[in-house]
């Protein structure tokens, strides 16, 4: 391992901060340091953009002080724990006074008091995060090491700096952490840790659905995330937090007709799309693109296991999910529009590609197509190399046509040569739900090629229909 001292040299676009922050240190006589994931990413030479300060001494107030030695007024104070933010350009900093914490059984909110800086250590999740490095000028770069994280770092594992069941007890959020350093750094976690979590996976009920959320998220930028979830499905805890997820794992047999273990091919797409590309959102829909497998799952006995319309029961799912998990609109909505849509394409390619109905899917995707066909890509899971190639074959020729730039304006511009305002004053209607039936009616006609894109063929086909359409909406 390079020393330390030039290890932070390296990070020439925080040497600024953290020599202020010695400074600053020095000048109030008070041991000044830079702690935790800081101090890991760095000696695992990993980029990061926030740097974890913490002094022995009245961190709020080395904040307020380092804020304007860094030319900004904008500190964010957390008065009762005694941390302070300082938003920079491109880099987050966060100063805490070295403290400790205690915690009621049913909260993760700490009572806190000021402490040394090796008893703030042994608070931390993990010893590879109980680290500090002294950024004083006359100590910069001297580690403090009580629990022997580098010796746990440069063997891969994962270990609390106390008792795990403490450890995990206190905060239960650490047992989510834990499977998603081990995804993120291919760690492993320490048995004793893992029989800990597993014992404790219940504890994650006092944990907000934000965090647990957030967790989720960081999981989900891994490269290859699925080593995580094993982790959950392991220990117990995607019972707690994504109970959709923990019953797709398993396989039945029925008069010999088995089916995929949807939970492992679910993992597999989700570890293909994050090959594919670094959007958190994508490897989301990936995640939960078979959430409804297991509620739709029938037994035929002539053609073994089926999962009609599980696509549509899924997005339906997701409206439950989103709402317990405080997922934003805009997500919902992504996620909601993929699922729903990722089987299209795929059948496209099996029954063989008409123009009309690539323009009917890309229509309902909208801006979304791309994603749906990296989704698409990333749901064949199949090792049959012969199947593979005839599927890519067709596969590869719808997304040709979507890419086509002409057919992406035709469809960005495409509106029933009928508008609403016609249909209204022709059928005697007032604005409502049957007017947009009406002109749906008239645009699928057209996109199916039944209909040419012309206002006398649409106002000719609109009075064909409007009778029965009239009727049903009744």
């Amino acid at each position: 391992m390079s020393n330390i001292a030039d290890l932070l040299r390296s990070r020439l676009e925080h040497q600024s901060i953290l020599a202020a922050a010695g400074q600053l240190g020095q000048k109030q006589g008070i041991s000044t340091y830079v702690v935790g994931g800081y101090v890991r990413d760095l000696i695992l030479d990993r980029n990061t953009h926030d740097i974890d300060l913490m002094v022995e001494g009245d961190g709020i107030a080395f904040a307020r002080a380092l804020g304007r030695g860094l030319g900004t007024d904008r500190v964010v104070v957390y008065e009762k724990f005694g941390t302070a933010h300082i938003p920079l350009k491109g880099t987050q900093v966060e100063v805490a006074t070295a403290r400790t914490e205690t915690y009621a059984p049913d909260s993760r909110k700490p009572k806190v008091t000021a402490s040394s800086v090796e008893a703030d250590l042994s608070r931390r999740d993990f010893t590879i995060n109980a680290l500090a490095v002294s950024v004083l000028p006359d100590t910069f770069g001297d580690l403090i090491d009580p629990f022997q994280g580098i010796r746990d770092m440069r063997a891969g594992t994962l270990r609390t700096p106390l008792a795990p069941d403490a450890t995990f007890s206190d905060d239960p959020l650490r047992m989510l952490r834990a499977a998603r350093f081990a995804a993120q750094l291919h760690f492993d976690i320490e048995p004793e840790c893992l029989a800990s979590i597993t014992r404790q996976a219940g504890r994650m009920s006092i944990v907000s659905w934000e965090r647990i959320t957030e967790e989720i998220m960081k999981l989900l930028a891994a490269d290859r995330p699925s080593a995580g979830f094993y982790i959950l499905k392991e220990t117990g805890l995607l019972a707690h937090v994504f109970p959709e997820l923990d019953v797709m794992s398993g396989v039945e047999i029925i008069d010999g007709k088995g089916h995929k273990d949807v939970f492992i091919h679910t993992l597999q797409v989700v570890d293909n799309a994050a090959a594919l590309s670094p959007k958190p959102a994508l490897r989301f829909a990936a995640l939960v693109h078979d959430i409804a497998k297991p509620r739709t799952k029938r037994f035929d006995r002539k053609r073994g296991w089926t999962f009609h319309h599980h696509e549509e029961a899924g997005r339906k799912i997701l409206g439950e999910v989103a709402r317990r998990m405080h997922l934003s609109n805009d997500l919902r909505d992504y996620l909601m529009n993929l699922t729903k849509l990722h089987l299209r394409p795929i059948a496209l390619a099996q029954e063989g590609v008409s123009d009309s109905a690539v323009r009917r899917v890309m229509r309902e995707a909208g801006a979304d197509v791309d994603d749906l066909m990296l989704l698409c890509r990333a749901d064949v899971t199949t090792k049959r190399e012969a199947r593979i190639a005839r599927y890519m074959a067709n596969f590869e020729r719808v997304e040709a046509l979507m890419k086509d730039v002409t057919v992406r304006d035709e469809m960005a511009a495409f509106q029933s040569p009928v508008r609403g305002d016609e249909i209204m004053k022709i059928c005697g209607l007032d604005p409502g739900p049957t007017v947009g039936r009406l002109k749906t009616a008239i645009e699928e006609a057209i996109l199916e090629g039944r209909l040419e894109n012309t206002h006398e063929a649409a106002l000719a086909y609109l009075q064909e229909i409007k009778d029965e359409v009239l009727q049903a909406s009744s």
